[in-house]
Order: C-alpha cells, then structure tokens, then sequence
C-alpha cells in the first residue's frame, strides 16, 4: 500500500465521457473522513477487472465476480 500518496488535484484530472464518481463522508471507519465512493456508469459500458486467485475471498469479490 502506497504510504504518503498525495492526492491529485481536481484541476488536474480529466473528465471521462460516461463516468461519474462521486465520494461522501459517511463514517464506515472513521468520522470526518471520505470514505465512500460511488461510480455511475451510462447504460451500454464496458467494464472490467482483475480479481485475487486465493481460494478464499471475501464476499464482495464473489459478488463481483458474478456480476461482471
């Protein structure tokens, strides 16, 4: 895990036709901290992703792993 990684500014990224990302404070670990992101995606999108090869793997990645 990347140790003293200093967020890119927001002038600094560009915008990606289809994709929407919002982030919120919503106190899963810590109070006043952002801690939850959601991605929205326009309808007809290509997705992917790379999962663990463990033979046990939490419930979220199963999860994924079944929809994509």
């Amino acid at each position: 895990m990347p140790v003293n990684l200093v967020a890119t500014p927001a002038a600094d990224l560009y915008p990606v036709p289809g994709v929407r990302w919002g982030i919120a404070e919503a106190g899963i670990r810590k109070a006043n901290r952002k801690d939850l992101s959601v991605l929205l995606l326009d309808e007809g999108a290509s997705v992917g992703a790379v999962f663990t090869q463990n033979r046990f793997c939490a419930a979220p990645v199963q999860i994924c792993r079944e929809h994509l």
